[in-house]
């Protein structure tokens, strides 16, 4: 795809420097001036659509390429975030299980274990 865009380019190129010769020989026919501006206008598009071809992308769309990157980072990010915060629950589940069926006085240790694991996390 790369060399199929880069030929596409050097061909665009090719194309622009005709279209811009006819330009300025149209402009120094001063009667022709008019149709010799446009041409030339014309041309400058074709020579800046050719380098954007031949550039690679992140160069030519650097704000797409940047929102494009950091979108998949944030999403990496994310997971982990939620990875964590099910082990935190998971923790949290077990050890209020495990306490369940004992006495009130040995449920307090199970809640301290929580509190000392959410802090050591978060």
């Amino acid at each position: 795809m790369r060399v199929l865009r880069g030929l596409l380019g050097a061909v665009l190129w090719l194309l622009a420097a005709v279209v811009g010769l006819v330009g300025v020989v149209l402009c120094v026919t001063v009667i022709l001036l008019p149709l010799g501006i446009p041409v030339l206008m014309l041309a400058r598009r074709l020579f800046a659509l050719a380098v954007r071809l031949m550039l690679p992308r992140a160069v030519v769309h650097p704000v797409d390429e940047l929102k494009k990157t950091t979108g998949r980072r944030g999403k990496r990010a994310a997971s982990a975030v939620d990875s964590g915060v099910a082990a935190v629950a998971k923790r949290g589940r077990k050890a209020s299980g495990k306490t369940a069926g004992k006495a009130s006085g040995l449920m307090h240790s199970g809640k301290k274990k929580v509190r000392r694991t959410r802090r050591r996390l978060g």
